[in-house]
Order: structure tokens, then C-alpha cells, then sequence
């Protein structure tokens, strides 16, 4: 939105106020000033003179020699300009001066005779575009005076941006009326006095598209002349970045930059029986000429300005061709509407022409400023053409609404900004920017918010008004409260974290699956019709079948990561993912939610490692367990002796895991997770070839196991003993009882035992297995002799055979 100073102070005094002052109070109440520019400061150095005599050029029958005079010095210039003769006051560039084309003056011969200078026309000097001859200004002005002083031309034009909610703002009245709420002074009124308008007239209006235009005023006006709008009106036009066309045009583009209501003039002697209809297009209307002369495409939605029998114009947005003001005009019909914002904005995005008014009317026009509004077009219409208004106009308002009251709290405004304001204080804030407002009692006033203000909704908008007027530099500021203490932090967050970092560096990667998941992996991982993962929470709206219903365990998803990574060529995979399962407890109520950790291992123990000698080994069932012991012990949910948590359990071994090859993770008589090889069945279902070894921890109960504490060992003085030994079992014995039964004896120097191998086949016979154990020995207070370890061992071993039916396999110690 651009304005001139004098366009502003025609409405508020800003005579106490600089340029740049105005401009930073404009922005601190929300209006941006874009930019601030004093307006033909070029013709600074153009001056009055005064034409003293003219005669004939001697070797040009278009040019003529004047004497000039500039009230310093006599000169003498060629011209070519029609209309000059002596005693004309006109404008003179001297030598040296450039004019704000760029032309440089010069002295110089013109066809023999020396010229020491230019007389200027308006268009040269970049008033209009009138180049009929060189300016003619007052008989009675002084020679020698600057030109912008001689017209009045010293003016500042201030560029503002507005934001979409302040279309109130998108006329120079809109601005003064900010103005006027920090200067104090009074808004002067659009005019002086607003006739009713009666519907008295020879013509008729129609409003077929109430939705759409809840309001159209429209008044007639005949004995037009149309020709040059005044001077004045011009260069304030020019000023604002638009183009002088003629006296009606101008006058409705004027007022639409002044006040904020577009207007449009129609001829009214094309209008079809004299009725203005206001409508979306008829099935057979699918075009309009518009006043670019182009053919416009019409949508059934678009809102026509239309006379008895076709469109003549695109509401809100252009007119049409054919009813065009010429310069034949003698009578026209002036309106005035309101249309709806919506409505124009889509009008205009379709067709391709944004305009000043389709930005005013795409935002929200006030409309109850359109009678007001014609009542000045026709004003100046009268003045500036000669024209006489007929009847009283008519004024068709189906959409008249009462005004929006709101009952603002006083406290509140308090709180809300950290201020300290009386009732009164705000009440006088609201009424400079012409809110009426009433007391209800000491804290509460009732506000009634001016149509022109579209944008306040809420009591919190009446607040925001308040801050605007205040001024943002008056809202105190305080440093936040910074606590000194560390706050308590989100225990499973932070498991969730510890998690990530110990199994990232045990070389996982971490996955992340969506929470919906496919119904068919229960079937899947073979889980009974009874059990509990069954209970779901079902989508209302799912993206597809495969997404229809909430996670309960996360597994499925490790397992469709599993086969996506081996279908493009990367078998050798280890995975984990920490998330969410969702488990209904009942129907109609939200899912209970657990945070699980799931991990998955295939493929190669050691990838990457071809060239080393343990290229080629495959992960097993160890390298499973020993990331979840790792994870344990590092949690501190495990000591060293992790047997009681790690259990072959039989009667808690989930569905989808390999009977021969599992372990559960127990918390007592509670199993916290379950570990092994995914079930071939599984695996089959899935689309998976190579053995998957997983294992999953429900988070949730982990975070409420007690740690162990932290100990402290002194460095071992003396060396350890190592015996290893090899029996063979019964298949139906677990080899975790072999270490649980090592470790219930309280043996002295017994410091660690572990498996180290499984074997079965040749030549071990059908139904047994060998398995291998080393078993630690040391001493805290000598150095152990041989004599007492065998003693010690074989103990042990004596221990094992006996409870579990063991031998010695071929070629172990005896």
C-alpha cells in the first residue's frame, strides 16, 4: 500500500511527525514500512521563467526563439512547442541539469541559432504523459522559484506492507486512522454527509447470489464529460505507482485509494433494459470480453455483474469491454458492492488478473463503507466532469449483520502482557482506533468491534490491539527462570538411549518400523487364537491391509527387514529396533502401550572378514545370547553369573521359536524376554531361506528390576588354573543345568565356568550330545598347586555324572 504525506494529512496531521519518524511508528504498530521516498526531488533545479517575446526561426517554420526570463538573467532557447507565446509562465531547464528521463541539457545550435537551455512539457518532466506543448503554468507565479515550490510538488510517498488480516489498512484513510492513535488527532470523515440511498431511480438491481455479494449500492450519473482528471488528482495517482487514464476512471481508482472501496463505472446507455443482476454464470455463458479486450474463460462458480440479457462484468475483478467508459460517455451507473473474499480470490487465481481492487476485495472490504464511498466517487464526479446524479441511487444490502460484541477482561490483558493497565487506560487505547467501547464494572468492558476490522475474533485479538497500541517497546522483558538443579529425566528415555548405544556398538544398526503392521502375522509367527498379542487396536481408516491394525510385538517387522535386506543381496544382518506395542485390554478404550526392544541376528558371524581364518563362520545361537547377556550386564541388570536370568523354559518359550535352540529371560516367575532361533515355520512364512536368531525384552519391566551395584575387584595376584572337560548327555538334558549345577556347589577356588561347545553325531550316539566346559580356578591368596585343583575338579565332574547321567567322551581327560 503506497501514500503520499499530503494524501495522509489530508485525513490526520502528522505535522509534528517527521518521515522517518511516521515510518517507525507505522512499523512498531505492525504496518512494515517498506520504504520512504521523497517525490520529484529531480526537479529540484527546474525553475519558473517567464517568456519575454517569440519570434520565427530563421531555418524552421516548427521552431521559435524566445527570450526567457529566470529572474536572474535573460536567455535565449529554441522551441518547438505549439503553444508558446509571450508572457507565458512555463518551466525552464538551464544548462547542466538533468532531467529525470536521464537527458542531460546542454547549450547548443539549433539549426544556427545558440538555445542556452529547455522549456520543459509535463510528460519531459515526468508529470503526466501530456506532450501537446510546454507547461503553462499561472501568469501571476514569480520568475525563478523551484518548480516543485511553483506547484506544491514537494511531497513524500511511503511504501507499506501489509499483512492479509489488515485489509482496513489498504487505504490512506485505513493508515491515517493508525496514525491517529499515537498523534492523538482527529480522523476526518470520507464525507461530510451520506444521503440514503432511497432506490428511487429508473434502473433496477437484483442480488441473485446473496452468498456472494451481501451488498451492492449504485447510483447514476448523466451530463458526464469525460476528459483529463485535475492535476492534483494525477500525480497523486502517478505517486502510488498507477496510470492516469481519464476524470472517471481516476476518480473511481482515488477513492478506492483513499477509503478502501473498489468502484467501477459502467456506460449506462449499454445496459440491456436497465437492470443490473448480480449471478453466478447461466449454462450457455462460458466467455467475457474484458476491458484488456482478451476473452476470459467462465467457471460455473465465478460471480458475474450482468444486465438484463449478458455478463458485463467479472465481479470484483475486471470489467467488461462492452460497457466500457469511452470517451462518448454521457451518462454512467457508479458501483459499489461488496463481494465475497473467497469468492474474488479464486476468480482471480483462475483467470489470471490480479488487480488493486481483487486485492482489496480477496482480503475483505467493509461493507458498510460502500455507500459512503459512492457518495464521494460522485462528488468528485460531479466537480471534476460536470455530471449531474440522478435520483437517489439504490442500495441492495441482504447481508447486513450486526456488529460483533466482545467482553474484554482487564486482568487479563495484564497477565498477558506483564503490564500494569487501568480500564480506562485500555478503553481509551480501543476508542482511538474507533472501537466503541462501554464499561461493564471495574475489570470487564464490553467492545463492540467496527466492521472494518475483520480480523478481531476473540478476546485474545482485543489483547493483541492493546499491545499493538501500547507499543512493543513498552512490554517489559525478563530473563527466563533457569533452575540450578538437573532435572529428573524420563528413566525408560533414558534406557531407550542406553540401549541404542550399547547395541550400535556391539555392531547393530537400529530400524525404525511403522506401528501398523499386516493381521496375517499372527498367523505367521503360529500364535494360538487365544493369545494375548491377538488383542488388537483396529484402524478406522487404515492406509492398507497391510497397515490395518497396531503393533503388539515387533518381531514381524525385524523379520520383513530381514527379507528385504536379503533380497537385495545383503545377507548378513544384525538389527534391533526399541518402539511401542499396542495391547487391548478391552474394547472401546485405549491400548495398553509397552516400549520392547527386539533384535535380530543372520548370516555371518563376522562380515566382511573373507580373508581372515574365521571367514565363512555363521552366526549361531551364542552370538545371540551374548548380545543380550551384554546388554544385561552392561545395564547392570546382570552380574557375571547370569544363569538365574537365562532359563530353558519350555512352558514360556513363544510359538515362533525353535524348541532346540531357545532360552527365556526371567525376573523371577516372570519372563522379561525370550531369545533363539526364529522358528522354520516362521522363517518359511516370511520368505526367508537362512537361519534368523532374535531376541525381544520387554523395556517396560526392565526399567523396574533393581541394578546391581557397582564392585570393585582388586587386580587377580596370582595366576588362574583352566581344566576343561567334555562329557556326554542325555539330548533331553538342557547344557544351561550343567552350568547351574557347577555353580550351586561351593566349591572354594571356583572362580568362572562357561560352555564352549556343542556337539552331536559321529560318534556320539543317536539321542545324546557332548558338551564341553571350561571351568576357571584361582586363589586370592597363593598360587594353586595341581594337587589341589584335580582335587577340586574332579569333584565337580564326579558332581555332573552322577546327577546327570554323564561320560566322559572318547579322548577327554579321566
Amino acid at each position: 500500500m503506497k501514500f503520499t504525506l499530503s494524501w495522509l494529512n489530508q485525513f490526520i496531521s502528522t505535522e509534528e511527525l517527521t518521515s522517518a519518524q511516521l515510518a517507525d511508528r507505522l512499523t512498531m504498530l505492525g504496518l512494515e514500512v517498506d520504504s520512504v521516498e521523497e517525490l520529484f526531488g529531480e526537479l529540484e533545479q527546474i525553475i519558473t521563467a517567464k517568456i519575454q517575446d517569440v519570434s520565427k526561426h530563421p531555418d524552421a517554420d516548427k521552431l521559435t526563439i524566445c527570450t526567457v526570463d529566470t529572474g536572474t538573467e535573460i536567455l535565449q532557447v529554441v522551441c518547438g512547442a505549439p503553444n508558446v507565446r509571450p508572457g507565458m509562465v512555463t518551466a525552464i531547464a538551464k544548462p547542466g541539469i538533468r532531467l529525470p528521463d536521464g537527458t542531460k541539457i546542454k547549450k547548443a545550435k539549433v539549426r544556427g541559432v545558440v538555445s542556452s537551455g529547455m522549456l520543459c512539457s509535463a510528460r519531459e518532466l515526468g508529470l503526466n504523459n501530456d506532450h501537446s506543448g510546454i507547461l503553462d503554468l499561472d501568469d501571476h507565479l514569480a520568475c525563478g522559484i523551484p518548480l516543485v515550490e511553483a506547484l506544491g510538488l514537494r511531497d513524500t510517498v511511503i511504501e507499506v506492507d501489509l499483512t492479509p488480516n489488515r485489509p482496513d489498512c489498504a487505504s490512506v484513510r485505513g493508515i491515517a486512522r493508525e496514525v491517529g492513535s499515537f498523534t492523538g488527532g482527529v480522523l476526518a470523515p470520507l464525507v461530510a454527509q451520506t444521503p440514503p440511498l432511497t432506490g428511487k431511480t429508473d434502473y433496477e438491481v437484483v442480488i441473485q447470489a446473496a452468498d456472494l455479494c451481501p451488498r451492492y449500492s449504485a447510483k447514476k450519473l448523466s451530463q458526464v464529460t469525460v476528459g483529463p482528471s485535475p492535476l492534483w488528482m494525477q500525480q497523486r495517482l502517478t505517486a502510488v505507482g498507477m496510470r492516469p487514464i481519464n476524470n472517471i476512471v481516476d476518480i473511481t481508482n482515488y477513492v478506492m485509494l483513499e477509503s478502501g472501496q473498489p468502484l467501477h463505472a459502467f456506460d449506462f446507455t449499454t445496459l440491456k433494459d436497465r437492470k443490473i443482476i448480480v449471478r453466478r454464470p447461466a449454462a450457455n455463458e462460458t466467455t467475457i470480453t474484458t476491458l484488456d479486450s482478451n476473452q476470459r474463460q467462465l467457471d460455473p462458480d465465478m460471480l458475474l455483474i450482468c444486465d438484463a440479457e449478458r455478463p458485463i462484468a467479472v465481479a470484483g475483478v475486471m470489467g467488461g469491454l462492452e460497457t466500457e467508459i469511452t470517451n462518448d460517455t454521457t451518462t454512467i451507473l457508479l458501483e459499489s458492492a461488496c463481494f465475497n473474499p473467497v469468492s474474488i480470490r479464486r476468480t482471480a487465481r483462475k483467470l489470471g488478473i490480479p488487480s488493486e481492487t481483487s486485492y482489496r476485495f480477496e482480503r475483505g472490504v467493509d461493507p458498510n463503507l460502500a455507500d459512503s464511498a459512492l457518495q464521494r466517487a460522485v462528488e468528485l464526479i460531479v466537480e471534476y466532469s460536470g455530471a449531474q446524479a440522478d435520483g437517489d441511487g439504490i442500495d441492495v444490502y441482504p447481508g447486513k449483520r450486526d456488529l460483533l460484541q466482545l467482553q474484554l477482561r482487564i486482568d487479563k490483558v495484564c497477565t498477558l502482557l506483564g503490564l500494569t493497565l487501568s480500564r480506562d487506560e485500555v478503553a481509551r487505547y480501543l476508542q482511538s482506533i474507533e472501537f466503541l467501547v462501554t464499561a461493564l464494572d471495574d475489570n470487564i468492558l464490553n467492545v463492540i468491534v467496527p466492521s472494518f476490522r475483520i480480523d478481531i475474533e476473540r478476546e485474545v485479538d482485543l489483547i493483541e490491539e492493546v499491545a499493538r497500541l501500547v507499543g512493543y517497546n513498552e512490554i517489559p522483558t525478563s530473563l527466563p527462570t533457569i533452575r540450578m538443579d538437573y532435572p529428573k529425566r524420563d528413566v525408560l528415555r533414558n534406557l531407550r538411549q542406553e540401549t541404542a548405544r550399547i547395541l550400535t556398538a556391539q555392531g547393530f544398526f537400529e530400524a525404525i518400523n511403522y506401528s501398523f503392521v499386516a493381521e496375517n502375522h499372527f498367523n505367521l509367527c503360529r500364535l494360538a487364537g487365544d493369545d494375548y498379542r491377538r488383542r488388537v487396536t483396529r484402524l478406522i481408516n487404515p492406509l492398507s491391509e497391510e497397515q490395518s491394525i497396531m503393533r503388539s510385538m515387533l518381531l514381524p517387522g525385524m523379520l520383513e527387514n530381514v527379507r528385504r535386506n536379503i533380497n537385495f543381496q545383503q545377507p548378513d544382518i544384525r538389527l534391533f529396533e526399541v518402539g511401542k506395542i499396542f495391547i487391548q485390554q478391552e474394547a472401546d478404550t485405549l491400548p495398553e502401550e509397552r516400549l520392547q526392544l527386539c533384535a535380530v541376528i543372520s548370516g555371518q558371524r563376522y562380515p566382511g572378514a573373507e580373508l581372515l581364518h574365521f571367514a565363512g563362520q555363521e552366526a549361531d545361537f551364542f552370538d545371540i545370547k551374548g548380545a543380550a547377556a551384554n546388554l544385561l550386564q552392561v545395564l547392570r541388570i546382570l552380574e557375571t553369573d547370569h544363569v538365574s536370568l537365562f532359563q530353558y523354559n519350555p512352558t514360556f518359550i513363544p510359538p515362533y521359536c525353535d524348541l532346540t535352540c531357545a532360552s527365556v529371560i526371567m525376573d523371577g516367575d516372570r519372563m522379561v524376554g525370550a531369545l533363539g532361533a526364529v522358528h522354520p515355520e516362521t522363517l518359511k512364512g516370511f520368505g526367508i531361506k537362512q537361519p534368523v536368531y532374535f531376541f525381544e525384552i520387554d523395556l517396560q519391566h526392565l526399567v523396574t528390576m533393581e541394578k546391581k551395584a557397582k564392585k570393585f575387584m582388586t587386580l587377580p595376584k596370582y595366576p588362574s588354573v583352566k581344566r576343561d572337560i567334555s562329557l556326554v548327555v542325555p539330548e533331553s538334558v538342557p547344557s544351561g543345568e550343567l552350568l547351574q549345577a557347577i555353580h550351586a556347589q561351593p566349591q572354594k577356588y571356583l572362580e568362572s565356568v562357561e560352555i564352549f561347545d556343542v556337539y552331536r553325531g559321529k560318534p556320539i550316539q543317536a539321542g545324546y550330545k557332548s558338551v564341553a566346559l571350561s571351568v576357571t580356578y584361582r586363589s586370592v591368596t597363593a598360587t594353586l598347586d595341581d594337587q589341589t585343583v584335580d582335587k577340586v575338579h574332579e569333584k565337580i565332574v564326579n558332581s555332573l555324572m552322577a546327577n546327570f547321567n554323564a561320560r566322559y567322551r572318547e579322548g577327554s581327560e579321566e
